[in-house]
């Protein structure tokens, strides 16, 4: 089973553009005219064609709605991650005026406005979803109690820094490089009952919650979003045995386990596709090498038993051996 179907509808491209080497900003517009607004924190559903020429299958990646809606058009950014999923190098293959197909925009990372106090964070490419969020709190009798946390590997990829200095002026705060954030020092600025809302790197958001962990804040104030393509190890090809049904099937570098196994057949439940909802978690039967969690979901202490694994985002190295929800009628 897996979630209800999605509505598509076709919608062209109508504007691109550069905003670093790496990050592309793409404008999409539903054949319709009718333009839905969202919320932030809302993400857009794209169906492409990821592969090689000819041998090319379709798929469906979600891209964080950037910005304020203005009934016009969507506007999402798309990172190149030249060994990823291929997701992002379909989507840097096409052009002004293309056609594609699109979901109405969703939200799994809605923004609270009653909070005291905010701190926004964001690594890289993780900052798509959390411009319009500091656009609205700008907006709202908030911007003094918003601070916001935005770092890079270079000054060229802090792609939307101008926009949000226009939004909350000195308020952002720039981190290029790798040097470790204190989130302990930032959270305890924060006032009692402040939220943190983050996007970005797994590693980020694991650091982000232990510090919120160790601080004793409430885990209902930690909202966070992620992009599911940061492991520790590089994704390669492995195998999975699903004794319930029979099979062994080979999971490819470029495809996710939860599209292998619905390839294959393997029905599995899954809601948010990003490693956050849990809902995609398998029991784990066996290991022949290691799994390499992807998830926010699993906690420190799961991940290191590594007896469940989130199917949508996580990977494995060797062999891997799963049970699955499916059980035989009962004669």
């Amino acid at each position: 089973m897996m979630k209800s179907e999605t509505q598509w509808m076709p919608a062209r491209i109508t504007a691109l553009r550069d905003l670093t080497p790496t990050v592309r900003e793409f404008e999409i517009r539903p054949e319709s005219g009718v333009v839905a607004t969202h919320e932030p924190g809302a993400h857009l559903q794209v169906q492409l064609l990821v592969g090689r020429p000819g041998q090319g299958k379709v798929q469906t990646r979600s891209y964080s709605l950037v910005g304020a809606p203005d009934g016009q058009a969507w506007r999402i950014a798309v990172k190149r991650l030249d060994d990823g999923r291929g997701g992002s190098l379909a989507m840097w293959g096409l052009a002004e005026g293309d056609r594609l197909l699109v979901g109405s925009p969703q939200s799994h990372f809605g923004l609270d406005l009653s909070a005291p106090g905010y701190l926004l964070v964001a690594g890289g490419i993780g900052i798509t979803p959390l411009v319009y969020m500091a656009q609205r709190l700008a907006a709202s009798a908030q911007r003094g109690a918003v601070r916001m946390l935005y770092g890079a590997r270079s000054a060229e990829e802090l792609a939307y820094l101008p926009h949000l200095q226009e939004a909350l002026g000195d308020h952002v705060q720039a981190h290029v490089g790798t040097a470790a954030i204190d989130f302990a020092a930032e959270i305890a600025a924060l006032p009692p009952g402040a939220q943190l809302y983050t996007c970005g790197p797994v590693p980020m958001l694991e650091a982000i919650k232990r510090a919120w962990a160790a601080a004793g804040r409430a885990p209902a104030d930690l909202r966070f979003e992620t992009f599911g393509s940061s492991g520790r190890l590089a994704a390669q090809a492995f195998e999975v045995r699903i004794p319930r049904h029979d099979l062994t099937i080979q999971v490819p570098a470029d495809s996710t386990l939860l599209d292998a196994l619905d390839a294959a057949g393997v029905q599995t439940l899954w809601d948010c596709r990003r490693g956050e909802c849990g809902l995609c978690a398998m029991d784990v039967l066996a290991v022949d090498g290691e799994i390499d969690h992807r998830d926010v979901f699993l906690s420190a202490h799961e991940k290191q038993q590594s007896q469940r694994i989130c199917a949508c985002v996580s990977r494995a190295v060797g062999a891997v051996t799963l049970d699955s929800a499916w059980r035989p009628d009962a004669r």
